[in-house]
C-alpha cells in the first residue's frame, strides 16, 4: 500500500527532476515561440516538456493514477490517489526571466491533501508537507508568521488578469488592505506566495480566482506549517478552483473578514 511519506518521495522525485529540466533549457524569450491559451495566458514548449517528464515519471512511480493539471488533463477527481500538477507555475515570469516560477504537484486520496512539494525554480529550494506530519523547506521545519497586528503585516496577493470583469471588486480591497498593512506584494506564482505564508515570510495572501493545480500543493503547505487556507466565504478549501484567502490564524481571520466585507466594494 502506498504511504504518505511514498506519495510525497515520488512527488518531489518528480518535482526536482522537472525544475532541473527547467533550468536546463533555454528560455523562449522571443514571444512568437510563446502560444498564446487565452487573454494573458501563456504556454512555452518547456512547460510542455516539464509536464511530459512528470507525467511520465508519476506514470511508472504509480501506474494507473491520475493526473490533474492544466496541461495535463482538467477534469478533477476526487475518487482514489490523484495528482494535481503545474509543471510551470509562472509561466510569463519565466518567460520574462523574472525568477519567481515553480513546480507544484500534489497527491490526493479521494479528495483529501496527504502530500505536496513545490519547488521554487530559479533558487533550487524544496517545499514539502505531508498530512499530519508537518511542512519543511529543504529539510527543515517551517511555520507560519506570529504577526497578530495588520500595521506589522506583510500581504501577498495576485490581481485578475485572465478575466477583467472581478477587478474592481478586487481593487476595492486592494485599497482597504493597502491601507491597513505595511505592504503587499505580487510575484506571480501562487504556488510561491503560498509557501511564503508558510514559511512566515508572508503573513497572509489572498487571490480572487486560482485553479486547483495553482493552490493544491501549497494549501497542505500552510495548513502543515500551522495557517489557514479557505475561500472568501471561510469554508476549508480541497481540490477545486476560485479564491483563495491563506495566512497565520489570526491574520488569516482578519484578511478574510476584510476581503469579504460587502461594502468593500463600494469603496
Amino acid at each position: 500500500m502506498v504511504t504518505d511519506l511514498d506519495l510525497v518521495g515520488i512527488a518531489r522525485a518528480a518535482a526536482t527532476a522537472a525544475a532541473s529540466y527547467i533550468r536546463s533549457t533555454t528560455r523562449p524569450a522571443d514571444p512568437s515561440a510563446w502560444t498564446v491559451k487565452g487573454r494573458h495566458d501563456y504556454v512555452s514548449e518547456v512547460d510542455r516538456g516539464a509536464e511530459t517528464l512528470i507525467r511520465t515519471m508519476l506514470g511508472q512511480s504509480a501506474p494507473g493514477t491520475h493526473i490533474v493539471g492544466e496541461e495535463l488533463g482538467s477534469e478533477l477527481m476526487l475518487d482514489g490517489l490523484a495528482w494535481i500538477v503545474d509543471p510551470i507555475d509562472g509561466t510569463t515570469n519565466f518567460l520574462h526571466g523574472y525568477p519567481a516560477y515553480s513546480v507544484s504537484i500534489a497527491a490526493a486520496i479521494d479528495g483529501v491533501l496527504e502530500a505536496g512539494v513545490v519547488v521554487h525554480v530559479p533558487d533550487g529550494r524544496v517545499f514539502h508537507a505531508v498530512r499530519s506530519q508537518g511542512a519543511f523547506c529543504n529539510g527543515e521545519p517551517i511555520h507560519v508568521s506570529t504577526i497578530t497586528d495588520p500595521g506589522h503585516a506583510l500581504i501577498g496577493t495576485g490581481y485578475p488578469f485572465k478575466d477583467l470583469s472581478g477587478m474592481d471588486q478586487y481593487v476595492a480591497q486592494f485599497r482597504c488592505v493597502a491601507a491597513t498593512t505595511a505592504g503587499i506584494r505580487r510575484a506571480g506564482s501562487a504556488a510561491l506566495d503560498l509557501c511564503s505564508v508558510a514559511c512566515g515570510e508572508f503573513d497572509a495572501f489572498w487571490e480572487l480566482s486560482l485553479s486547483a493545480w495553482d493552490v493544491a500543493a501549497g494549501t497542505l503547505l500552510v495548513r502543515e506549517a500551522g495557517g489557514a487556507v479557505t475561500d472568501t466565504a471561510g469554508r476549508d478549501i480541497g481540490i477545486q478552483h476560485g479564491p483563495v484567502v491563506a495566512g497565520n490564524a489570526v491574520m488569516h481571520g482578519w484578511l478574510l473578514e476584510v476581503v469579504g466585507r460587502r461594502s468593500t466594494v463600494d469603496r
